[in-house]
């Protein structure tokens, strides 16, 4: 037995902003996958995966408990199928930034929600901010806090347009230009990067006027501008903005950057080549880059793997 296939994630614009209700942008990213599977021989990572299945269980019954207007699940047959030896068959690599908990939410919730929301309905705001909601309280089981996003990017295999918390829609993007030389790319940083404490970092410096300052006249003015000029296709003004972002990030969120980044972060700025910016909390992972020029990122970015995600 093999479940539909959800996909990884990649949240081009909003890391930290969202939470003080910035713009954002988020898009499916179809190299990563999951899917529910049933083995009755389950290997070692299986198991894992199977254990971990039985634990989320326990904790939607108590969701459905403490919430019970907002979800309610099949538990039952999802204990059942846990049984049977029901696991999370994933190539999204976990801690890296692109939704591998938000691809198990989708899963979990396309199968065993009852009266769910699909997708094929009119996706009204109301029934977006619903699915957000429900896949947010789903989804703290695995981060503590969660927004929704990534599962819900993850279920509609859709771009998703943040504009503020509560205000968030499905919108399209200019279709990718197999031609074109430039492109948004992923570098792996060779190491896991952890949501919570990067979060609980971003939440110690927001007590400081400074930097709340910094967030809210630089960080997020920027922000929105990227998201506006990435939908509409301005490169000229996109690249502007990115370099200001890419700036600010090096100069304010050090922490979120891995050390042996900082340098390349900051050739990026100097030379136009590439701009960098967090993918995710940051911390490790995937860190995300844009560059008009992808064989000129490619050559000052020599010795590191360049990721392509999307060609312009």
């Amino acid at each position: 037995m093999k479940g539909p296939l959800f996909y990884s994630k990649i949240l081009l614009f909003g890391e930290y902003g969202i939470i003080k209700d910035s713009k954002g942008l988020s898009i499916p990213y179809n190299f990563f996958k999951g899917a529910l599977k049933t083995d009755n021989g389950l290997a070692e990572e299986a198991q894992k995966s199977n254990r971990k299945l039985k634990d989320f269980a326990g904790y939607l019954e108590q969701l459905h408990q403490n919430e019970p207007e907002l979800v309610s699940f099949d538990l039952e047959r999802f204990n059942a199928d846990i049984d049977q030896g029901m696991y999370f068959d994933s190539s999204i690599p976990q801690g890296y930034g692109i939704g591998s908990s938000g691809a198990l939410v989708a899963a979990i919730y396309d199968k065993y929600a009852n009266k769910r929301i699909t997708v094929l309905e009119n996706l009204t705001r109301d029934k977006l901010l619903t699915l957000k909601k429900i896949f947010g309280r789903m989804e703290s089981y695995f981060h503590g806090k969660s927004s929704g996003l990534d599962p819900l990017n993850s279920y509609l295999s859709l771009p998703i347009l943040i504009n503020s918390q509560d205000n968030i829609e499905s919108t399209s993007i200019p279709s990718q230009n197999r031609e074109g030389k430039g492109a948004v790319f992923l570098l792996d940083s060779g190491s896991t990067g952890e949501t919570a404490p990067m979060v609980q970092i971003f939440m110690e410096k927001m007590k400081n006027e400074g930097f709340r300052n910094v967030i809210k006249d630089e960080f997020i003015k920027h922000t929105d501008a990227c998201v506006e000029d990435f939908i509409s296709g301005n490169v000229k003004s996109l690249f502007s903005n990115l370099k200001q972002l890419s700036h600010v990030v090096l100069d304010h969120f050090k922490p979120m950057i891995p050390k042996e980044f900082h340098k390349l972060w900051k050739l990026g700025i100097e030379t136009n080549d590439y701009y960098l910016k967090l993918c995710g909390s940051g911390g490790g992972g995937y860190i995300l880059g844009f560059t008009q020029n992808l064989e000129q990122a490619k050559k000052t970015l020599q010795g590191h793997d360049l990721e392509v995600v999307y060609t312009f």
